[in-house]
């Protein structure tokens, strides 16, 4: 794919950016206060793009009616949440799901795992369409991932305080934060005790096929919205629709995966 998405919006805006400082460094009196300006709105756009792209570039390609092409043949519409590709009068559009999952197989006893194991095939054997699920695992930083775990144990401590000081507290919200708190605390042990961390990045796919454009993307849309459901309720994960740059970087990991931990990070942050 061409060089699209957030990347683009921020480098245009961090030339506004710079057009706006030497404005400011040239010119005098109003220019100046301009130029100033100038710097000040491209360095905050700059920053909302990088940090928050995969929610403004949607808003902007739908109001613009922008479509995306590539190269190789790939459209992405305005929605930014499907790619599309004709081939031989048939039209495919392919939309990305992503998977966050809360528990390891590690954590699990070996009576959960099988279990977990019979959910996974309910769960395979309840998709109506061909899905492609995919993970990808890596060794974390255990300096910077127990950093995280002792800041996510911390708030999920907190929000149960909260909750347990109110005067009508939520019995299911006490019991969520307390099974949150309980994970957070379980991997800080394992980590204490020495077991490396792994992480995983987890999407799933699916592709519709149709004669005209619209109708194949309508039918990869619905076919994504049962297969989301499907793997929440059989998985007890929650799953994602993802659009703009998230699905484009599925979309590149569908033919090269990240070379080093460092790019997936990167990729995934």
């Amino acid at each position: 794919m061409p060089e699209t998405g957030s990347k683009m919006y921020v480098y245009g805006c961090l030339a506004i950016g710079l057009f706006g400082i030497v404005m400011a460094f040239v010119l005098q009196s109003v220019f100046a206060l301009i130029g100033g300006m100038f710097a000040g709105f491209g360095c905050l756009f700059g920053f909302l793009f990088w940090k928050y792209g995969y929610i403004l570039i949607p808003l902007i390609t739908q109001r613009t009616n922008i479509i995306m092409m590539s190269e190789e043949g790939y459209e992405i519409p305005p929605s930014q949440d499907v790619i599309v590709k004709a081939a031989n009068g048939v039209f495919y559009a392919s939309c990305f799901m992503g998977i966050k999952i809360f528990e390891s197989a590690t954590e699990k006893t070996a009576e959960e795992n099988i279990s977990y194991g019979a959910f996974f095939e309910r769960a395979i054997s309840n998709l109506k369409y061909v899905t492609k699920i995919s993970y990808l695992l890596y060794v974390e930083d255990i300096a910077e991932k127990r950093k995280t775990i002792e800041t996510k144990r911390a708030e999920a401590q907190l929000r149960l305080a909260r909750e347990r000081d109110k005067g009508q507290p939520d019995v299911l919200k006490i019991d969520k934060f307390e099974r949150e708190a309980a994970v957070w605390d379980n991997q800080l042990t394992r980590l204490i005790k020495g077991v490396k961390p792994m992480g995983v990045v987890a999407f799933a796919m699916t592709t519709a096929a149709d004669v005209s454009k619209e109708a194949a993307v309508a039918r990869a849309k619905a076919q994504a919205s049962e297969i989301k459901t499907v793997l929440a309720n059989s998985l007890n994960v929650e799953v994602v629709s993802l659009t703009a740059d998230e699905m484009l970087k599925c979309f590149e990991w569908e033919r090269f995966y990240p070379a080093t931990v460092q790019e997936l990070e990167e990729s995934v942050s």
